[in-house]
């Protein structure tokens, strides 16, 4: 296991700067997971720490060494990629022990290596498949066990799920979090699906434009996100972002910052009230049923949309007037950047 520390990291591919001073520390052992829309550097971070890409400033240790000019085979990573990159000619037992082979490690201990991995990963009766014999989860646990036989510091995940179906996708996440409860190692894990962040991180690293936007806990970016940008990233629906004059029915009773221009409620803090009660009147412009709960999509008098979750057994109609109502200690307030103001 490892350590990480990111000073200052660069990377631009000719005039393009895609890594923009990235200042981080990942503790020994921890699950962090780099999440952020299209674009934002995340995997060509992660591939910046793998080795893969040069590192056009900065310095990047792992563990006590800086290692900028360390090849990747020797900075003890392993990388587990979106795709499954398996050799279709060779069973999953001789892909699992490639990596050993070509680093001449003996034969009982390639052997020893695999059955260890493929114990801990359910895979004892498909060592003598091939990939074609597998299913897409089977191919992403034998990509997975073909890192884990290599022993690295640290793990490295670019969106290893995205392949895969809604449902194994669940599956999957699961197992990748009993993984790293077994075996304690150090992984980090980009993905652009902000569930599979709150649900695997011990700590998130939200980026934007090849910055940081923010570093913290599931818990933290969910209740205290920094700026609006976070707030509409992290959690599912998004959180809801109106000017501080529509949602003044509310924001008067938390005494919003003078500073504030905009307040965020989050669909899963705001409930329906009784129309003589303060809160956002609206009509229902649309319901979404989930089953335990709907839904709601709220049009203001201002014309904004509002989201709100409703778990009453009868949802109103398309077309119903509705005031909707929040507690102000779930009230979020931002200034005219985008800032959180933490004062409330």
């Amino acid at each position: 296991m490892a350590h990480l520390h990111l000073k200052d990291i660069r990377k631009s591919f000719g005039s393009a700067e895609i890594i923009r001073g990235i200042d981080l520390d990942i503790a020994d052992g921890e699950f962090v997971v780099f999440v952020g829309p299209s674009g934002c550097g995340k995997s060509t971070l992660l591939r910046l720490i793998a080795g893969l890409e040069d590192i056009s400033g900065g310095a990047l240790s792992i563990g006590e060494r800086v290692v900028n000019d360390v090849a990747a085979s020797a900075r003890g990573v392993a990388m587990v990629f979106q795709s499954y990159a398996l050799y279709p000619h060779l069973t999953v037992r001789e892909n699992m022990a490639f990596g050993l082979k070509v680093r001449k490690v003996p034969r009982a201990e390639r052997e020893r290596a695999v059955a260890g991995a493929a114990d801990l990963l359910k895979l004892d009766s498909l060592l003598d498949r091939y990939p074609r014999q597998l299913s897409g989860g089977q191919r992403q646990r034998v990509a997975i066990g073909r890192a884990i036989v290599a022993e690295p510091q640290v793990f490295l995940f670019d969106e290893p799920l995205s392949n895969l179906d809604a449902e194994l996708r669940v599956h999957m996440r699961s197992e990748i979090a009993d993984l790293h409860q077994r075996v304690s190692t150090t992984m980090i894990y980009v993905t652009h699906d902000q569930v599979e962040a709150m649900t695997l991180a011990d700590k998130i690293v939200v980026l934007r434009d090849g910055r940081i936007e923010q570093v913290g806990t599931p818990r933290q970016l969910y209740e205290a996100p920094a700026n609006v940008f976070v707030a509409q990233f992290i959690g599912s629906p998004k959180m809801n972002v109106l000017d501080i004059a529509t949602a003044q029915p509310l924001a008067a009773a938390a005494t919003p910052p003078a500073a504030a221009t905009r307040c965020g409620i989050r669909p899963d803090h705001l409930h329906l009230a009784g129309e003589a009660m303060p809160g956002l009147p609206g009509t229902v412009a649309l319901a979404e049923y989930l089953g335990a709960e709907t839904l709601l999509h709220v049009r203001l008098a201002s014309g904004d949309i509002c989201l709100a979750l409703d778990r009453a057994a009868q949802a109103p109609r398309i077309g119903s007037n509705v005031v909707l109502a929040c507690g102000p200690e779930h009230l979020h307030f931002f200034d005219a950047e985008g800032e959180a103001l933490r004062e409330r």
